[in-house]
């Protein structure tokens, strides 16, 4: 059995014993705590702490359009806010009594989470003295793609790891903010998976819009390629396998939590992997 279906294979078998939590690997000091507003720091209050808790993002930094342009950032198109309520107080003076009395009122804001906006990084994290020990076999997978003649580029900083289509960049945190090298490796081999489906590569649909069905089905061969680029490289383990396969039961749920759909990805995920390590795919496979 090829070692790809023998780790499709495990994720399956994991996915049909039901959700499983998923664990970011990466941790950002500043980024504990409430929800608060990016450029005046301040937390949110009330109803507005559930409405922002409930959504996907890890951030806690979220601004109005208008904050992100006035920082120098951009809302990525297609990205959709959250509602909030800001409530104003203004005072009245009864004509009659004299007495003055405080009116309160409720006005809606639209809010982004710092995820959805490019142009603006949230304070680094300060020196705690972690080191990091790179693993000889997977830092070669990422050499020789970044070495190849059709690569994004790639960048560490910051809180996020994504791929961004529009300047075919891949970013990263720092190295040391992983939990440990094994993770930081296999979230890298996400984002260069993602990378493969620019047009120049295999031109696959990435989606416009968190959660659509495209979007969707991509972080599914995304999460699979770095699971078998994991396994390439040798450091494939049960800890990162049940990561994987909860991340992915997350997007199944989206989906219909139609199983079928992993073997497909699966096959999209072959081919990216064999992309990067610059391998000519079976176009049956």
């Amino acid at each position: 059995m090829h070692i790809y279906e023998e780790i499709t294979n495990r994720i399956i078998a994991q996915l049909e014993q039901g959700i499983i939590p998923w664990r970011k690997e990466w941790t950002v000091t500043g980024e504990s705590g409430l929800p608060a507003n990016f450029q005046t720091k301040k937390p949110y209050r009330g109803i507005n702490i559930l409405t922002l808790m409930a959504t996907p993002y890890a951030s806690r930094w979220w601004m109005t359009y208008k904050q992100a342009q006035e920082l120098g950032g951009q809302v990525r198109k297609g990205e959709r806010g959250q509602h909030i309520v800001f409530w104003k107080f203004d005072k009245k003076v009864d004509a009659a009594t004299g007495d003055e009395e405080k009116i309160a009122f409720a006005r809606m804001y639209t809010v982004f989470n710092l995820e959805q906006v490019d142009g603006i990084t949230a304070a680094l994290p300060l020196d705690d003295g972690r080191t990091f020990d790179p693993i000889a076999e997977a830092d070669a997978v990422v050499t020789a793609y970044m070495s190849s003649g059709n690569h994004p580029t790639l960048a560490h900083g910051g809180d996020r790891a994504f791929y961004r289509p529009s300047t075919d960049h891949v970013q990263m945190p720092p190295q040391t903010a992983f939990s440990h090298p094994r993770a930081y490796y296999s979230t890298a081999f996400h984002e260069l998976t993602h990378s493969t489906a620019a047009p120049s590569r295999l031109d696959r649909k990435l989606g416009h819009t968190f959660g659509d069905c495209d979007y969707s089905k991509e972080e599914l061969i995304a999460e699979l390629g770095a699971s078998f680029l994991c396994a390439d490289a040798g450091i494939a383990c049960c800890e990162l396998l049940t990561n994987s396969a909860a991340y992915i039961q997350a997007w199944l749920h989206k989906l219909r939590n139609d199983k079928t759909l992993v073997v497909s990805a699966a096959q999209h995920a072959q081919k990216a992997c064999d992309f990067i390590l610059g391998r000519k795919w079976d176009s049956e496979g």
